[in-house]
């Protein structure tokens, strides 16, 4: 659905089914394939892994810079790989559709203009995404167990003889970037000498959920039903999942970005997790011009300056 178009109206046991199905795809998430590598854009680059803090077994890619001692740590989106979702296939199509996100984001271009600016990336999968092991039961918990592979890349990277004297910086996005908060909450000092967080479009899990239901012709009031349905799956309600909580333990600068009328979430929520960040090194970027999700994780590839100033500033 698109603005100005109403949603359909649904029986209950269409309603009944969208709502099952919604809880069931956070039982069990959908991978995103690796379907790009880093050599697509000449680039030099070594398959890794590396355990998770929990010993979850994670795969990524080390993506070398001859003669730089800065390293950037990459954490993908909900739903993609390190590699990016392809949007415009099924059945990934039909999901995100309904919001205009029926494109494939291919995130290895990010990965080679982190290069040519002279940073090595260690970019990998999350937990149940991309070649990453399953893990709790295969559950999306919107960053309370993603947080332990925030901190085991963080931890691979001081223990490769290459990379252990590096300085850090992460770029997490979406999941990534709530994973990165709810980390910074639970293992603090993960983050001893991390210079910098650039971190596109977090978002609470509750406020997209609504949005995809309203497009779905699913009451507002039926969010209470999903959200027993969520926990009756995975045991997690949506209060646990906020990020903005998790916001609060940020303690480096910090650059977010945000697409302002994401047909998917509302400013308000971003809004809140910055203003929750507790340091005055800190920005919020808004994307004008366009109602797609997608657009705000390729506007790196699109506009890079911003964000190469800031690792640029702060390492």
């Amino acid at each position: 659905m698109t603005e100005g178009h109403a949603a359909p109206a649904l029986t209950e046991e269409q309603i009944d089914r969208l709502l099952q199905e919604m809880a069931d795809s956070f039982a069990q998430q959908l991978r995103a394939p690796i379907l790009h590598s880093p050599d697509e854009h000449g680039l030099d680059y070594e398959d890794v892994t590396f355990p998770a803090l929990d010993g979850v077994p994670l795969e990524g890619w080390f993506i070398p810079a001859s003669g730089s001692n800065k390293l950037i740590v990459a954490n993908h989106p909900m739903g993609f790989s390190r590699a990016g979702i392809p949007a415009h296939l099924e059945p990934w199509r039909s999901i995100w559709a309904p919001s205009g996100n029926d494109f494939e984001v291919n995130l290895v271009p990010d990965y080679k203009i982190l290069h040519d600016a002279g940073y090595n990336v260690l970019a990998y999968d999350l937990r149940n995404f991309g070649l990453s092991s399953a893990a709790n039961g295969g559950i999306a918990s919107s960053g309370i167990f993603e947080a332990r592979d925030v901190a085991g890349s963080l931890a691979y990277a001081r223990s490769r003889g290459d990379t252990a004297d590096m300085t850090i910086g992460l770029f997490s996005r979406c999941l990534g970037c709530s994973s990165t908060f709810a980390a910074m909450a639970q293992f603090p000092e993960a983050f001893d000498g991390v210079r910098c967080l650039v971190g596109p479009q977090p978002v609470t899990m509750k406020t997209i959920v609504q949005r995809r239901l309203a497009m779905a012709g699913v009451p507002a009031d039926r969010v209470d039903d999903l959200e027993q349905r969520l926990i009756l799956r995975t045991s997690i309600g949506f209060e646990r999942r906020a990020p903005q909580h998790w916001a609060g333990h940020v303690r480096v600068p910090t650059l977010l970005y945000q697409v302002r009328d994401d047909l998917l979430t509302e400013p308000g929520d971003v809004q809140a997790m910055f203003d929750n960040i507790p340091v005055a090194d800190k920005k919020l970027q808004w994307i004008h011009g366009t109602t797609r999700r997608w657009d705000g994780y390729l506007e790196f590839q699109r506009h890079p300056e911003p964000m190469l100033s800031w690792y640029a500033a702060h390492m």
